[in-house]
């Protein structure tokens, strides 16, 4: 009982990367778990599937390490408006570190593995955790809102698919995908079926006066002041709650004219076996045989138009 699954599963993990599986501020929300990693002795890496404009090789400044990935520093060009994960290298130099994170370009399932491999080969990896900046990386695809599946199930098939003895995923931020038509009902109904899978590894809360919690406040704040026009509304309604603010609460101008439902599970990580997952998928199959971007809208479109019974939100009684 004084144990927690999770942890038992990672602890003689030697090599991890963190990587975010929906792309934007994903690996933000892993931050947390990568300061108490470190703490304990983990050689950690972070990676993230990217929003951001990442040049083709040959530009100046381009690290190129794949294909579909680029290696991104504090000295890294700014060759977008929109780079979180730059500032973030930035803000740990800073702190006086040099972090690297590694960022996927968003394109089909085949180069994203090519990419998630060539790490497995230069940093020796044992375990990969993937982190979603909230709950709709379970939706399995007959849900009747899949919020932004295309990332997270892209993540989700690359990774099942690497040859590692550990591969995990975590959820942090419950019920901030219901602005994005998920379904919490849903989201619970999946955690039960993982359960009876052996693929539920339990949970556990960030509480604000955490290190590792103030440190990814830290972390996140200095990014939303130097992209105050993409401040993100995952990380912002989580730190919310982990100060405190329940319902109705806005941090950001982003979130104007809706209603939002901050509350006390969102600093909540959910924990499980990423394989157990991915054979949820109910076009996991079609997924692996994509190559660009297109490739994924096209599988999921036809995947949801050939789909006879999609599944109605269903009320929580609570």
């Amino acid at each position: 009982m004084l144990t927690l699954p999770f942890f038992d599963e990672i602890r003689d993990a030697e090599n991890i990367l963190l990587a975010g599986a929906g792309g934007g501020y994903d690996i933000f929300c892993g931050l947390p778990l990568y300061f108490g990693l470190r703490a304990e002795g983990k050689n950690v890496y972070l990676a993230n599937l990217s929003f951001s404009f990442l040049p083709p090789p040959g530009v100046v400044g381009a690290d190129r390490l794949s294909e579909s990935m680029l290696r991104v520093t504090a000295d890294t060009p700014l060759f977008t408006h929109y780079f979180p994960e730059m500032f973030l290298a930035q803000w740990f130099r800073e702190q006086g570190e040099e972090v690297t994170i590694y960022c996927f370009e968003r394109t089909g399932v085949k180069p994203l593995l090519a990419g998630y491999q060539t790490l497995i080969e230069r940093l020796a990896l044992d375990t990969v955790i993937l982190v979603d900046g909230g709950t709709d990386s379970l939706m399995r695809g007959d849900e009747s809102g899949l919020g932004t599946p295309h990332e997270d199930i892209a993540s989700i098939t690359a990774v099942s698919q690497l040859e590692l003895d550990r591969k995990l995923l975590l959820c942090l931020g419950f019920g901030v995908d219901y602005f994005h038509g998920v379904c919490n009902a849903h989201f619970l109904e999946a955690v039960a079926e993982l359960i009876q899978s052996q693929g539920y590894l339990g949970m556990f809360s960030l509480v604000d006066d955490m290190p590792e919690a103030q440190k990814y406040r830290a972390a996140t704040e200095a990014v939303f002041e130097s992209m105050a026009h993409h401040i993100s509304i995952v990380s912002s309604s989580i730190l919310s709650a982990l100060a405190g603010h329940y319902g109705n609460y806005h941090a950001t101008s982003r979130t104007r004219g809706s209603t939002l439902w901050i509350n006390p599970l969102m600093p909540v990580y959910w924990c499980f076996q990423l394989a157990q997952v991915a054979k949820r998928v109910l076009y996991l199959e079609e997924m692996k045989e994509t190559d660009t971007y297109d490739d994924i809208n096209r599988v999921i479109k036809r995947f949801r138009q050939n789909c006879d019974s999609i599944r109605k939100p269903q009320a929580i009684p609570v």
